[in-house]
């Protein structure tokens, strides 16, 4: 994939029966942010047959879908392909869309799959040898259908040539942000991010179960409002006085449920979201400079000995 910021590029999303709505409208609105934004882009919907209509797994229907045999594409441009309910019985009964992506795959078009949409370029014989992911759910049904394709369980989306997957619905978003990033820069990324308020986009490398979302498994709702402006507030320097602040609680009471709820103190919780903030950062080959600043935190030197203690770096 080249970069650049000139060539006009399509995004086919595709549209089966029973689709997962999130699958497609979390990407289809950051490319549709950087449309708005002056990206040369177009978006189109497409189905996988001849009809014109599909019905999401959760009701809402889609209208005026392009038939995807009308659909021409070059290197340039992108096909979604996203997972659906009943996702093996659509497979098999629509076969002529893997010989479609076969032949796509063979022209060097982008083919990107979004949670078990990956499920349809392992049937099409394209992942054969080669790396994917996928929803960790389908971890085991997919190495037992899929033996010739190297699993990775472990990351977010992963990349190889024109083929790319990811694991979920939200790291469907991070992948949409990632190519931004490599067809039109950092900067539009950046902005398409905050527009969306998607502060926390992860890169490929990043566990699919993260800090933003581990820890969270509790029902104390102050505990969780104090999680989320961490989170969100991890770019500015704030300390627990604040956050105890914030949730209307004493420091020392709040403290002590967050040790209870999380089995973390603050201080750790607020330095591992601090640490995947960095390694994010650390990826894109930002300077330890703005990457502290990203992280709230006043000095390289405190960066470097916080991303020190979880070997991060040497």
């Amino acid at each position: 994939m080249s970069k650049s910021t000139n060539i006009h590029r399509i995004i086919v999303f595709l549209c089966p029966p029973k689709v997962h709505l999130l699958d497609i409208s979390g990407s289809a609105h950051v490319f549709y942010e950087a449309m708005e934004m002056g990206a040369p882009i177009d978006i189109l919907f497409a189905g996988i047959n001849s009809d014109t209509d599909a019905i999401s797994s959760a009701g809402l229907s889609f209208s005026k879908l392009v038939p995807f045999t009308e659909v021409s594409l070059t290197p340039n441009d992108f096909v979604i392909i996203p997972g659906s309910e009943d996702i093996f019985e659509i497979i098999a009964e629509n076969k002529h869309l893997l010989d479609w992506l076969s032949n796509l795959n063979l022209e060097g078009v982008n083919l990107c799959s979004i949670c078990i949409g990956s499920f349809w370029l392992a049937e099409a014989g394209i992942l054969n040898n080669r790396k994917s992911t996928t929803h960790w759910k389908y971890f085991d049904e997919f190495t037992e259908k899929y033996p010739q394709v190297t699993l990775q369980k472990d990351k977010l989306f992963v990349i190889e040539e024109n083929l790319y997957s990811s694991a979920g619905v939200s790291s469907g978003m991070d992948l949409s942000l990632h190519i931004l990033e490599q067809l039109f820069g950092f900067d539009l990324s950046l902005k398409v991010s905050k527009e969306i308020v998607y502060f926390f986009r992860r890169a490929g490398g990043d566990p699919q179960l993260s800090t933003y979302l581990m820890y969270r498994n509790h029902i104390d709702t102050r505990v969780h409002d104090a999680q989320d402006f961490i989170m969100k507030n991890i770019n500015t320097f704030f300390n627990i006085d604040d956050v105890a602040d914030l949730v209307h609680m004493s420091k020392r009471n709040l403290s002590r449920r967050f040790k209870n709820s999380t089995g973390l103190t603050i201080g750790e919780y607020i330095g591992l979201i601090r640490v995947e903030r960095a390694s994010n950062l650390l990826e894109k080959r930002m300077k330890m400079e703005q990457i502290t600043g990203e992280c709230g935190l006043r000095s390289t030197n405190q960066l470097r000995t916080l991303l020190r203690k979880h070997h991060i770096i040497n």
